[in-house]
C-alpha cells in the first residue's frame, strides 16, 4: 500500500511538502528523491523514525538504506558517535556486532527500541554492557532509571550481567 501511495504522491514529481506526509513513505524513496526538499541527513533522521518493520529484516532494501545512511553521515569505519546514532534511529537495529562493539555505549539507547536481534548483535550488546565503559556505567552501578532506559535490552542480558544488577 505504501509503495502505491508513493507512486501517487510522486506522480508529478517530488512534492515540496514531503515532510508533511507519513514518514513510512520515505522508505520507498531514495535520498536523491528527497534531496529536492532537504538534506540526506534530514532524510535519514526521518527514516530513523519510521516503522522499519514495513521492510523485511535482511532485505536488500533495508541493507541499501543502511549503506546509504552510513555514506551520507560519512561513517568510514565501524564507530558510530552519539549524534549519528540519534540520526540513524531505528536503523541501528540493522548494524552488525562489529558496529555495536566499536561504538561502545553510543548505540545502547537506540538498540533498546529494536524488536529483535541477531546472535552476533546480542553477543556484542552483552560485551559492551559487561565492559561498563558506557554512559550507564557497569551493571553493579545501575538503578531503576537505568533499567528503564535499557528495558528493550533486558531479554538480551545473560546471567552474568543480570546477577551484577543491584536488587
Amino acid at each position: 500500500q505504501l509503495s502505491c501511495l508513493v507512486k501517487m504522491v510522486t506522480l508529478h514529481g517530488i512534492p515540496q511538502d514531503l515532510d508533511n506526509y507519513p514518514k513510512d513513505l520515505l522508505l520507498f524513496l531514495s535520498p536523491s528523491d528527497y534531496a529536492a526538499t532537504g538534506s540526506c541527513r534530514q532524510y535519514f533522521a526521518n527514516i530513523g523514525k519510521t516503522n522499519l518493520g514495513v521492510l523485511q529484516r535482511e532485505s536488500s532494501q533495508r541493507k541499501q538504506l543502511l549503506s546509504e545512511a552510513l555514506a551520507c553521515l560519512k561513517i568510514p569505519g565501524t564507530h558510530v558517535n552519539e549524534e549519528n546514532a540519534e540520526i540513524l534511529g531505528r536503523l541501528v537495529c540493522d548494524l552488525g556486532g562489529e558496529y555495536i562493539r566499536s561504538s561502545g555505549g553510543n548505540l545502547l539507547k537506540q538498540l533498546s527500541r529494536c524488536e529483535s536481534f541477531l546472535p552476533g548483535q546480542e553477543e556484542a550488546i552483552r560485551s559492551v554492557v559487561s565492559s561498563g565503559n558506557t554512559t550507564f556505567g557497569p551493571p553493579v552501578a545501575w538503578s531503576a532509571f537505568t533499567l528503564n532506559e535499557l528495558s528493550g535490552l533486558i531479554p538480551v542480558f545473560d546471567h552474568s550481567v543480570l546477577q551484577k544488577i543491584p536488587k
